[in-house]
């Protein structure tokens, strides 16, 4: 799995979870940057991500992720 398949399928889990079809991600996104992603919905977001790419993140890598590029790192090492 590269990065662009990564992206291409974090996109769908985002445009789910957040129920906007018009979500672009890149390295830089950040919560401020999505309507409704809050506290509440990042564990929303972060549950859907798990169930798609089919394992668990651990808790401290999800409590220190600052933005989907994080996210997208921790995915690629994750699925190794």
């Amino acid at each position: 799995m590269n990065r662009e398949e990564v992206y291409e399928r974090l996109t769908r889990v985002f445009c789910d979870v957040f129920d906007d079809e018009n979500i672009k991600l890149n390295d830089e996104t950040v919560a401020d940057d999505i309507d409704g992603w809050d506290s509440f919905e990042h564990i929303n977001l972060v549950v859907a991500v798990e169930n798609e790419f089919h394992f668990k993140i651990p808790m401290n890598k999800v409590i220190t992720m600052k933005n989907v590029g994080e996210m997208v790192d921790i995915i690629l090492e994750l699925g190794k």
